[in-house]
């Protein structure tokens, strides 16, 4: 029987790379450990690996006895670089200036820059960074500000009064018909709920109180 403990590499390995913009990675809050960075939050996720799409605008290889390689990648929201030392340099040879591609790797940090060691490297269509960007703001939690909320309360309120004659309105329609986030909805109708505006006949159903 093997009973060999997985490597820090291969335990790193398995954790999820998540598909976020540079840009995220430099706005995210860093959590240390003995000084070292241990991972990053992005939406309330601690992030260990990441999965980016973007530009090389520039390329540097070193040979000779300390072989050291790194792309700066850019992909409109910000700018990183992968590095490389020794062999590995070798993932980097068929890559240039211009080249759009996919990187999947663990976020390190030396003398407070982050930077990319690459597991994965592969050339990609540059339509594939538009196409990156909007599957990330997809993912990304919408915030609103006063004005929306208000606009949104108003909203939820008049949706409960027309729905008086049908009885009340069910909660999961009011999310469905309004495509804000959730938990937003949800914290106006409590407020609508603690103000005596609303009320509810049976859980997940409002009707108008008036």
């Amino acid at each position: 029987m093997n009973t060999q403990l997985p490597t820090t590499q291969e335990v790193l390995k398995r954790k999820v790379a998540y598909k976020v913009r540079i840009g995220q990675i430099h706005e995210a809050k860093q959590n240390l450990e003995a000084e070292r960075l241990r991972n990053i939050e992005i939406n309330n996720k601690e992030v260990v690996r990441v999965n980016i799409i973007a530009n090389i605008i520039d390329k540097f290889v070193q040979e000779g006895e300390k072989k050291f390689g790194s792309l700066s990648l850019d992909d409109a929201s910000g700018q990183i670089k992968v590095k490389l030392f020794g062999d590995d340099i070798k993932k980097i040879e068929t890559f240039n200036q211009g080249d759009t591609v996919l990187v999947i790797g663990l976020i390190r940090s030396w003398n407070n820059e982050l930077y990319l060691t690459p597991e994965i490297i592969k050339k990609k269509d540059p339509a594939f960074l538009l196409v990156r960007k909007l599957e990330v703001e997809a993912e990304t939690p919408k915030t609103l500000d006063k004005s929306q909320i208000a606009e949104l309360k108003d909203k939820i309120l008049a949706m409960v009064k027309n729905a008086e004659p049908e009885g009340g309105v069910n909660i999961d329609k009011i999310i469905m018909e309004l495509k804000e986030p959730p938990t937003t909805i949800n914290n106006e109708i409590k407020k609508l709920l603690e103000d005596g505006l609303c009320y509810e006949p049976r859980p997940g159903k409002l009707r108008y109180l008036g």
